[in-house]
């Protein structure tokens, strides 16, 4: 009896190891993923849908590629990989994603890293958790299920009070510091814009459970856990980059912008190519950093199936103190800034409520 309740106890401790770990990994990938569009702010004399795209090729393009090229079997290729099956339904999702992606940009555009970020993500994690869970047959209403759907709930909560401060923000700021702080504030169009890029975006998961096959055939070939999705990341931002690629490219044409890219300066190509390059690296980073991070919540089934949410709830956090930081907020009472922190309180307790579960 004794000897069973020193091994359950040394198991509840290295989960809880595993479990620290794990998370800390997801968050270090948040942090730079909330930070990637700062960089963007250096950005010279280059239109929206000109730095999105070089940006995008080196967030969606190349920097996938080269986490990709680390789960290659011994003796394979990627194309090896996927041909195990599941390639073209998470690429499929990556174009929907791509959607949600273009918009997200958008969202940014019209309500701030702050604000855009927030409703985008949160939107985005709720179902980017809910629909593999259903997909894959999860009864959400008991066991696993509903601890999965109470997480994901409080998450949502957490976002609902975020967005009630928005609104106050929007009230409380005069027309000109509006201005100062986003250059086309809009705060309707821009709800609508981010709820679209969250219900949009959460199709990556479903891109993610699409591609599990290569998942395991890259561990079956001997990959470690921490690279073996990292192939499957690759197809569903490959597909998002033709959707975002199409799309600013007609902007490009549409705009007369399409000359952005050799009518600037030597100086001012190579400034925004760097910092395109700095922003694309940090945004891949949330993925790699997912990817890295789940390895270690294997023996935690809710809590891996929650990772999304963690993500997602994460970049809410960081981006809202960028937005701090960049005074995104500046202008607005004591009342709305408390608002915004208790979202914010009320989102990590979603993790915290997800992660005792498991213990």
């Amino acid at each position: 009896m004794l000897a069973k309740s020193i091994k359950r106890s040394e198991t509840l401790k290295n989960l809880s190891m595993n479990t620290i770990i794990g998370l800390i990994i997801i968050a270090l990938g948040s942090f730079g993923q909330s930070s990637s569009y700062v960089p963007i702010k250096k950005i010279k004399s280059w239109s929206w849908e000109s730095f999105w795209l070089v940006q995008g090729v080196f967030a969606w393009l190349v920097f996938p590629l080269l986490g990709a090229l680390l789960a290659i079997p011994e003796g394979q290729s990627l194309f090896d990989l996927w041909g195990s099956g599941g390639a073209f339904n998470a690429m499929f999702f990556g174009v929907l994603w791509g959607v949600g992606g273009l918009t997200f940009g958008l969202s940014m555009r019209f309500l701030g890293v702050a604000l855009g970020q927030s409703i985008s993500l949160g939107t985005c994690a709720a179902f980017g958790t809910l629909f593999p869970a259903l997909f894959a047959g999860t009864d959400l209403f008991q066991g696993e299920g509903l601890m999965l759907l109470i997480g994901v709930a409080i998450t949502i909560a957490g976002i609902a009070i975020i967005g009630y401060a928005g609104s106050l923000r929007s009230k409380n700021m005069t027309e000109e510091e509006k201005r100062a702080a986003v250059k086309d504030f809009a705060l309707t169009k821009g709800l609508l814009v981010a709820l679209l890029a969250g219900v949009m975006s959460a199709c990556f998961a479903l891109g993610l459970a699409a591609g599990a096959p290569i998942k395991e055939a890259a561990l079956a070939g001997g990959v470690k856990p921490l690279y073996a999705g990292l192939p499957v990341i690759f197809l569903v931002t490959l597909g998002g980059f033709f959707t975002n690629a199409i799309y600013c490219l007609q902007q490009n044409v549409k705009n007369n912008t399409i000359k952005e890219y050799t009518s600037v300066d030597s100086g001012t190509l190579v400034n925004n190519i760097l910092f395109c390059a700095l922003a694309g690296g940090l945004w891949y980073s949330q993925f790699f950093g997912l990817e890295m991070g789940k390895s270690f919540l294997t023996e935690s089934p809710v809590l891996l199936a929650f990772s999304w949410s963690i993500l997602m709830s994460l970049n809410v956090l960081f981006s809202n103190v960028w937005g701090i930081v960049l005074k995104e907020w500046k202008g607005v009472g004591s009342k709305t800034i408390g608002i915004l922190v208790l979202g914010l309180v009320v989102l990590i307790s979603s993790i915290i409520v997800v992660a005792m579960s498991q213990q």
